[in-house]
């Protein structure tokens, strides 16, 4: 079977940018994203709490979303798989504030909501997470240079 090239150029996508090449791998493995962590949150509610709940499905997606970044959006980086996750971790603390923010709140206000409903809830705040994620993976840990 013969392998893709991780490393080819622009040109040869569609469009003929880095930046269109981002974007279209940025929106799939987002949607992805938080959908698996909709999904992996929904599942985890049944049997802890909210917060632990939040935690797994966020730890779990986040690497798995660095990775998938790592390897499709940013590929071609010279960025080493440590630094990418480092990086992601340090993200990893503001995203789990904010979702958690969220859940907590709704259920401040909905004590008796049910996981389904958490679930709904957190899923802007997943898409949320997820862009700054992009955002700032590419503008600081996969910066090109255009020089």
């Amino acid at each position: 079977m013969r392998r893709l090239s991780a490393r080819r150029s622009a040109s040869a996508w569609p469009g003929g940018t880095a930046l269109t090449r981002e974007v279209f791998w940025f929106v799939v493995i987002g949607v992805a994203s938080t959908v698996a962590q909709a999904l992996l949150y929904w599942v985890l509610r049944h049997w802890s709490p909210p917060i632990l709940a939040n935690f797994g499905s966020l730890l779990v997606v986040t690497v798995l979303n660095t990775e998938a970044n790592r390897r499709l959006t940013f590929r071609g980086s010279a960025v080493r798989v440590l630094q990418a996750h480092l990086a992601a971790g340090g993200l990893f603390v503001l995203a789990y504030l904010v979702t958690s923010g969220a859940v907590l709140l709704f259920r401040y206000y909905r004590p008796t909501a049910s996981p389904a409903a958490e679930t709904l809830v957190l899923a802007p705040s997943f898409a949320l997470v997820t862009v700054v994620r992009f955002t700032v993976l590419r503008m600081v840990v996969f910066r090109r240079r255009h020089r």
